[in-house]
C-alpha cells in the first residue's frame, strides 16, 4: 500500500477533481487513463508525453508496464514510474489503480458501490477520493502531539 504523505494525498485529490471537472479521460490511452491522469498530476508531463513514453517500449497497459518495470533501464517510461514510486506509491498501487481493485479502498465504499468499473470516469473519481481519504486517515494516525503537563494546582488557583 502507498506510503501516506501530504504530496500523494493532494495529488490523488487534484486528479479526482480534474476528472470530475471534465479532464480528458480515455481508459485505453496510457496518458489519459486512470494511472495516466495521476501520472500527469505527479510528474507534470502531458498525456501525450506519457503515452509516447509507454508506446516507445511496446508494452500494453499500465499493468504490463509495472510487470516489466526496471528502475535502471533509463527508459523514459521507467523513469516516469520511478518518479511515481518515489512519491510513495507502490507497483501494486498502480496496478490496482488501473483496475480500481484495491480491497482496502473498495471495503471503505458502501456495499452497493464496491463493484467499480475500471473504465468509467465517475468510478475512477470515487476510487481516487476514497483512496485519498484512507491515506489521510493513516497519516493522521501517525501524528503524535507532545504531551503538555498541566501545572500543579497552587493554593491561589484553588482559592479562586
Amino acid at each position: 500500500m502507498a506510503r501516506p504523505n501530504p504530496e500523494l494525498i493532494a495529488a490523488l485529490r487534484r486528479t479526482a477533481k480534474k476528472l470530475a471537472d471534465g479532464a480528458p479521460y480515455q481508459w485505453g490511452h496510457m496518458g489519459s487513463c486512470n494511472c495516466g491522469n495521476l501520472a500527469q498530476e505527479l510528474t507534470k508531463l502531458s498525456k501525450g508525453e506519457i503515452h509516447e513514453y509507454a508506446l516507445a517500449v511496446g508494452r500494453g497497459d499500465w499493468n504490463e508496464q509495472m510487470n516489466d518495470y526496471c528502475p535502471t533501464s533509463g527508459l523514459p517510461i521507467d523513469l516516469l514510474i520511478a518518479d511515481m514510486l518515489s512519491i510513495g506509491l507502490s507497483a501494486e498501487d498502480l496496478k490496482h489503480l488501473e483496475r480500481l481493485s484495491d480491497r482496502q479502498v473498495l471495503e471503505r465504499l458502501p456495499e452497493e458501490k464496491r463493484f467499480l468499473r475500471h473504465n468509467v470516469r465517475d468510478d475512477v473519481v470515487l476510487y481516487l477520493g476514497t483512496w485519498a481519504a484512507m491515506l489521510e486517515e493513516q497519516l493522521l494516525a501517525t501524528i503524535r502531539l507532545p504531551r503538555v503537563e498541566e501545572p500543579a494546582a497552587t493554593e491561589e488557583v484553588l482559592m479562586l
